[in-house]
């Protein structure tokens, strides 16, 4: 039987399993809708985006099945690198804890980027103007030479660091008022959504899906069936969110039960809200015109709404921000389940007496996203972090093998069908779409990683709770 590492946690249990779902869409419906449907469009997939988002779709419900029967039998936080604990041992958790900062922290860093830049905008719309040097990085990256050179006018992204400060504080305060917050701003986007979609089918024109897969241009990953995995490759760094589900476990009433439903249910509803924006999307601009930073608000442009588009920018800035929160509620809780396990330092497993929440983690991390969401252009790294969630997602996959050997008698509330077949396509189809990452994420990750192994052995094996223990 698979025993709760952290008994005596602290945490308030406030979360029931509508609250669970409404995280998970929360941290999905961002930057997938809001800017990454128009990127892949314009440069990967064309009209077959809607493609590129069912095969990550695919993947991420392989993976989602497998969490949910894990979070069922291990309810505590931690994601992953809980789950591979359990399963794998402490080296290979340490792996992937270590991954997960690239999937949470950055990930939070390069969404506040992208919540600056829709605030600007619509702030411009009512004639107040922030200086560009109060919005942008001082550091931009250079496409050309795959390097950082200093910006001519930037000095600091203030709206971006003003954001990760906020969402910290709340996240401090208390998970309750946390998910209320994120309640009510989910129920924001998810309405201009539907507004979208509902406007936008009057206006979609066929002949912008013809061709639906366009030609590949001769290039690896430019268009053709290459181009769409290679932009599911993309997109799963919209994905990340039903993972932060399973960061909660400590706080939800009844994890157990209402983890799978959170997991799974957040997957379906939003999976199924890709698709239909996507198409919509492109059947009213052609896919050439959609690689910018605000493509929903293209499309409503195009279609001569101009009173939805300041619906949409306020739609996109409450996605990004319930995006945020979620990112930087799973950080912490997994610094948290790493140090009490005694990798890391036990200032990350500290719990305010007054709001229950692991408030020294959830600073920590708040300030090292403001670093990086203040200074750099970090938007590059979203391939990096699709590369984590997808390692992540396969190790989870690989838990559920191991443990139907190993435990095979231990309780299951949810079970994960026709095993070992869906873990099995899980790890082929996270690991298969890696391949259609580039090579610069590669690198990164496998720098990333051997700091982490560097840090495991000067801190994380001495100070072992498992090895002490032994």
């Amino acid at each position: 039987m698979i025993e709760a590492n952290h008994e005596g946690h602290g945490f308030k249990r406030a979360l029931s399993a509508s609250n669970l779902v409404f995280l998970g869409i929360g941290a999905i419906i961002g930057a997938g809708i809001f800017v990454l449907t128009g990127e892949v469009a314009a440069h990967y997939s064309g009209p077959a985006v809607a493609l590129s988002f069912i095969i990550s779709g695919i993947a991420c419900a392989l993976a989602g099945l497998c969490y949910a029967e894990l979070a069922s039998m291990i309810p505590i936080s931690g994601s992953a690198y809980t789950y591979t604990y359990a399963t794998m041992g402490e080296f290979f958790a340490w792996i992937i804890g270590w991954d997960l900062i690239i999937e949470y922290l950055f990930a939070a860093s390069t969404v506040s980027v992208g919540w600056s830049g829709y605030v600007v905008s619509f702030l411009a719309n009512f004639g107040l103007q922030i200086p560009p040097s109060l919005t942008t990085a001082p550091f931009l990256y250079n496409d050309a030479t795959g390097g950082f050179e200093m910006s001519p006018y930037g000095i600091i992204n203030l709206p971006a660091i003003f954001i990760v400060l906020a969402v910290s504080t709340l996240l401090v305060v208390g998970i309750k008022e946390s998910a209320r917050f994120n309640n009510i701003i989910v129920a924001v986007k998810i309405t201009v959504i539907t507004l979208f979609v509902i406007a936008g089918a009057a206006y979609i024109y066929t002949a912008n899906w013809h061709p639906f897969i366009p030609a590949n241009t001769g290039h690896f990953g430019s268009f053709g069936w290459s181009g769409i995995f290679r932009g599911a490759a993309v997109i799963f760094f919209a994905y990340i969110g039903f993972d932060a589900v399973s960061t909660a476990a400590q706080e939800a009433k009844n994890p157990q039960r209402d983890l799978p439903k959170g997991i799974l249910g957040s997957l379906l509803i939003c999976t199924i809200l890709y698709i239909i924006v996507s198409l919509v999307l492109t059947g009213i601009v052609p896919y050439t015109k959609l690689g910018v930073p605000d493509p929903i608000a293209v499309g409503v442009d195009a279609i001569g709404l101009k009173w939805l588009s300041p619906l949409i920018k306020i739609g996109a800035i409450a996605g990004l921000s319930s995006v945020i929160l979620v990112l930087l509620m799973g950080q912490p809780r997994i610094f948290y389940a790493m140090s009490k396990d005694g990798l890391l330092p036990s200032a990350f497993s500290k719990v305010h007496h007054k709001f229950r929440t692991p408030y020294m983690s959830t600073i920590i991390v708040g300030f090292i996203a403001m670093v990086l969401a203040g200074l750099f252009p970090i938007g590059v790294l979203s391939k990096l972090v699709s590369l984590g969630t997808l390692l992540a997602f396969a190790a989870v996959c690989i838990a559920i093998l191991v443990l139907r050997k190993t435990q095979p008698n231990t309780p299951r509330l949810f079970k994960t069908p026709f095993v070992p077949a869906v873990p099995i396509l899980g790890i082929i189809c996270c690991l298969g779409v890696t391949l259609f990452l580039n090579a610069y994420a590669w690198i990164a990750m496998i720098i990333w990683l051997s700091i982490g192994i560097v840090v495991y052995f000067f801190y994380g094996y001495k100070h072992s709770r498992l090895r002490n223990n032994e």
